[in-house]
């Protein structure tokens, strides 16, 4: 929870364009992005709509990330700015619950692929399958225990190896999509459709773009909330804006042009649009091409539930149990959460992932417009990070009680406009833009409640900040 000292931040713009060069060619936004076809958008459409997504994450990721380079804290340090020394509990589980059972769930589907490879190459695996245990098949806990096993020990020795971890899945990432779309090129003869019925026109194909790019940011409201707990081992400004650069705008299109190349290849071959690349893979001819493709598609499944749903839980319960537990410690329990919750029978329930997860997933909009309100336009950008880490009446931070009620309230009343835009049928025509309008209803009823007058005093945390060793 300490602040990371300047000369331990080892995060360059390189470590951060391969946190996105995983997590933008993940198996779910394929599927995103391919939907948009059957939706009636053209591959031009798709690669606007995309651009106009990349370039507002640009800036959100940079709002967000410079955060964590200036103050060198994670987002549960981050979040009592706004909401209070104890109050930061609240935004920090919110995220964390959320994070936590799409661990289990991400891993559950990286395990499904895995049991479908395994059996590829040895048939008589097949039998496992036959004999379950607590909803899941021999076979299935055979490959999900492995998985598990294996972000936990990653994981285990902290954000440094994954790091190290993310900037060798990069390369690997980009190298087997490339491979992918220019072997479906030469399948296809080089005959790309850009279309798979008829497309969108005039205002249809505009509100259509619109509303696919604000889904897109959507996709990502958990990173742009708590970006910073990468960023805090940022080593400049400088990097951040060159890695968020390059890892999305010039990143999202070349993922783009993918979803395009394999989506339209195929359409041109049978006139069938495939669901995810796992479909391209399968198809591989060649038993050890197959093979090292399956591995790169769990290698980049790894990498993505690592950033985007492992950090966060473990910063959580670090945070709630400062005393009791270290990073190592935090993440094995995050993960045992992730298991014990049995994820694949959670996956199957509609009413969960709709209700539970989707309700979660509404606030995160909120918090990101209260938490950028308070420290952009309330505080400038002045925070005395000492007083970060004081518990006592005497720290800036703390309150009522270590509470700011003011930001716990205008959470409160734009969480509600957030789940009326999630769960209301009529709403339903605002939906794509209901993450930019909860960020906005945050921030408006934060802006309309909050204290004028603070102590902006502006001090770093360097006299207390700790190099970290794994």
């Amino acid at each position: 929870m300490a602040p990371t000292t300047r000369k331990a931040r080892t995060w360059n713009a390189y470590s951060i364009l391969t946190l996105w060069a995983n997590d933008v060619h993940s198996l779910g936004n394929y599927a995103f992005a391919i939907g948009l076809f059957a939706l009636g958008m053209t591959g031009w459409q798709i690669l606007g709509a995309l651009g106009i997504g990349a370039v507002l994450l640009f800036a959100l990721l940079n709002l967000s990330g410079f955060m964590g380079e200036k103050t060198g804290v994670p987002f549960p340090v981050m979040s009592r700015i706004a909401f209070g020394i104890t109050g930061a509990q609240i935004p920090t589980l919110l995220r964390g619950a959320v994070a936590i059972v799409w661990f289990g769930i991400q891993t559950y589907l990286a395990a499904q692929v895995l049991s479908v490879r395994v059996i590829a190459v040895a048939p008589e695996a097949a039998s496992l399958e036959l004999t379950s245990f607590l909803g899941l098949n021999t076979l299935g806990w055979i490959c999900f225990v492995a998985l598990w096993a294996i972000q936990l020990v990653i994981v285990s020795y902290g954000m440094e190896m994954i790091r190290k971890y993310e900037a060798f899945a990069g390369p690997v990432i980009l190298v087997n999509f490339l491979s992918l779309a220019i072997w479906m090129l030469f399948e296809s003869g080089f005959n790309v459709s850009m279309s798979t019925g008829v497309p969108k026109s005039g205002i249809e194909m505009w509100t259509a773009m619109f509303g696919a790019a604000a889904l897109w940011v959507s996709i990502y409201g958990t990173f742009v909330l708590n970006f910073c707990d990468f960023t805090r081992g940022a080593a400049t400004k400088q990097a951040i804006v060159k890695g968020n650069f390059f890892g999305m705008p010039l990143n999202m299109l070349f993922f783009g042009a993918i979803v395009v190349v394999l989506t339209g290849t195929q359409f041109s071959i049978n006139g069938q649009v495939i669901t995810s690349p796992s479909d391209v893979v399968g198809a591989i001819p060649n038993t050890v091409l197959l093979l090292l493709a399956s591995a790169a598609l769990l290698v980049l499944t790894i990498a993505v539930n690592l950033m985007a749903n492992f950090v966060a839980p473990t910063y959580a319960l670090t945070n709630l149990f400062p005393k009791k537990l270290d990073f190592r410690g935090a993440a094995l329990i995050s993960g045992t959460i992730g298991l014990v919750i049995l994820p694949w029978n959670l996956y199957n329930s509609p009413e969960i992932i709709n209700y539970f997860l989707g309700g979660l997933g509404a606030l995160l909009g909120p918090l990101f417009g209260i938490i950028m309100a308070d420290y952009w336009l309330i505080r400038k950008a002045r925070i005395n990070v000492m007083d970060l880490y004081r518990s006592d009446a005497k720290g800036i931070y703390y309150f009522t009680r270590g509470v700011n009620y003011r930001a716990v309230i205008a959470l409160a009343i734009s969480s509600v406009i957030a789940l009326l835009l999630a769960f209301v049928p009529a709403m339903h025509v605002v939906g794509p833009f209901a993450w930019f309008l909860g960020s906005a209803a945050g921030a408006l009823a934060y802006l309309a409640l909050a204290k004028r007058q603070h102590d902006l005093a502006d001090i770093d945390g360097e006299p207390i900040a700790v190099t970290p060793t794994y």
